[in-house]
């Protein structure tokens, strides 16, 4: 292990890779089962399923508990992490677990389209309501209010909000709250530090980092990890080792990628920022992104993922430009090495997105020049 006085980078190198599991080996192998063997019915029923523990497949094996362990140890306090087979999953077990009927659920109004989905269908037909909030404001909790979700920055329209405000105040009222760090990864927010009790990532993005596998990952306190992971195996959740090594081998790399990221993203914006084609340009790390003063006071750097306005577009003249783009691909999803683009529209309920036509990126390992100049070409081929 690496030890909680260790700092991020060392813990990226180190963290999982006990010697009981890897052997001699540098890598915690990939380990595949389904059944375990006991040598007796005695060992067969002792004690209950827990993490570190051969016991079914289900539980996993030391290639699941070596990514679960280093993740665990980005965020001191935590008390464990679980895997899941996507971000979603995380995202939905983990709102599952802290929600019963009758509850109320705070969630940002510019949250990420499948979880607004599951708050809107599944939340709703177990009885739990969920009211939206504008991302920009403090929400005001109601007697039946359970739990805060943050997401900060909001996934297309990039509002920071003020999470250790948030976190007090739901502390106050006895409120759980669950937060959406995909966008800074623990590397950047440490979550936990801030006062949230659950932090979720979207694990396919910046941990595994190569567009090759789903993985989420949902980091808890120890009031609230094990009803999550006992929740996880109830409902079947699993991962596959091979996925779970993948996750391993990317978290390794990660710090290294990220500031590259970061360091080309910020290239990207600063430029279209200058374009006269671009009205408003959203990134945290520019000074008018909304809730910008909360990113310069309680983030440690910025990712890859922004988003910008074309000005006086309307979406025939962006589907255009983005179709001229040869180094963007498009897709869904982001984190990984590779460049993508999509056209987004916000849906809000309670708030209005700070811009129309809007065109998200995310910048990945290419080289940054290269990546303006393809944004170049597809400008001039507009006019």
């Amino acid at each position: 292990m690496s030890g909680p006085d260790k700092r991020v980078e060392t813990k990226l190198a180190k963290g999982g890779r006990r010697k009981q599991w890897r052997g001699s080996l540098v890598n915690v192998p990939v380990e595949r089962a389904s059944t375990i063997l006991f040598d007796s019915i005695a060992e067969l029923d002792r004690g209950r399923p827990e993490l570190g523990t051969y016991r079914y497949g289900l539980q996993g094996t030391a290639t699941h508990w070596a990514l679960a362990e280093a993740l665990t140890e980005l965020e001191p306090g935590a008390a464990g992490t679980a895997l899941f087979s996507s971000g979603l999953a995380a995202v939905t077990t983990a709102l599952l677990a802290v929600l019963s009927p009758g509850d109320e659920l705070l969630a940002p109004d510019a949250v990420y389209g499948p979880t607004r989905r599951f708050c809107d269908t599944v939340l709703k037909r177990y009885g739990v309501a969920t009211r939206y909030y504008d991302p920009a404001a403090v929400p005001e909790p109601g007697e039946r209010t359970r739990a805060l979700f943050l997401e900060s920055p909001g996934s297309l329209t990039m509002e920071v909000q003020d999470v250790p405000g948030l976190c007090a105040l739901a502390r106050a009222r006895g409120i759980v709250t669950l937060l959406d760090n995909t966008w800074a990864t623990p590397l950047f927010f440490p979550a936990m530090a801030a006062g949230v009790d659950i932090s979720i990532l979207a694990a396919t993005k910046y941990v595994a980092g190569h567009a090759d596998v789903l993985i989420g990952a949902v980091t808890a306190t120890a009031e609230h990890f094990r009803p999550l992971q006992t929740l996880a195996w109830d409902l079947g959740h699993s991962l596959s080792p091979d996925d779970a090594w993948l996750g391993s081998r990317g978290l390794r790399t990660m710090a290294v990628r990220l500031r590259q990221h970061e360091t080309s993203a910020l290239k990207l914006a600063q430029w279209l920022k200058a374009r006269p084609e671009v009205g408003l340009v959203l990134h945290p790390a520019l000074p008018d992104c909304p809730g910008h003063e909360f990113w310069k006071r309680d983030f440690l750097g910025s990712s890859g993922l922004f988003t910008f306005e074309l000005k006086g577009a309307g979406p025939a003249a962006r589907t255009a430009f983005i179709e001229q783009l040869e180094l963007f691909g498009i897709g869904y999803s982001w984190g990984g090495y590779e460049s993508l683009v999509l056209p987004v529209d916000p849906v809000r309920t309670v708030s209005a997105p700070p811009a129309a036509n809007l065109v998200r990126l995310h910048v990945g390992l290419e080289d940054p020049d290269d990546l303006i100049d393809d944004l170049a070409q597809a400008f001039r081929k507009q006019q």
